[in-house]
Formats: C-alpha cells, structure tokens, sequence
C-alpha cells in the first residue's frame, strides 16, 4: 500500500492529504501565484479547499507569514474562484 502524503494548513495547523489541500507558491521571483500542478518552483503554503478558510487566511495574514511576503488582495478572490470551480 502506497503512503499518502500528508501536508499541514497554514490556517488550521491540521494535517490533511495532500488532495484535500491547495498549493500557494511564492516563486523564486517573488510572484505569489496559485500552484495548481503541484510543481511549481518555490517556497510553498497550503491551505484547506474551503472558501472560509481563505477568509480566515485574509485575517490572521497566515498566507503572508507563511510564505514571508506581502500578499494581495487579487490572490485570495483567485483563490475562492479556484475552490468554487
């Protein structure tokens, strides 16, 4: 049986499947980007596919300390418009 790989949300510090999360990605050139191949280069941050935990990344600024930059607002509306579709 193969190990799934388990990933922790930056928001709830709970572990999940990798599956069940989606991948933030500061890249090498300092552009926040959403990963959604899994692959991208960079340092990265992953959060629970569910529109409140964005909301709650937006407060507590999880995102942000996570991946030590400044992120903008346009990133977290990408984000909820990637989970709802």
């Amino acid at each position: 049986m193969r190990k799934i790989p388990m990933r922790k949300c930056v928001v709830t510090q709970e572990q999940f499947p990798k599956k069940e999360l989606v991948r933030v990605v500061r890249t090498p050139e300092g552009k926040v980007v959403i990963d959604r191949t899994g692959r991208t280069n960079g340092r990265g941050a992953y959060l629970k596919k569910d529109p409140s935990i964005i909301e709650l990344a937006k407060k507590k600024k999880a995102l942000a300390r996570a991946l030590e930059c400044e992120i903008d607002d346009s990133l977290y509306e990408e984000l909820k418009e990637f989970m709802n579709g």
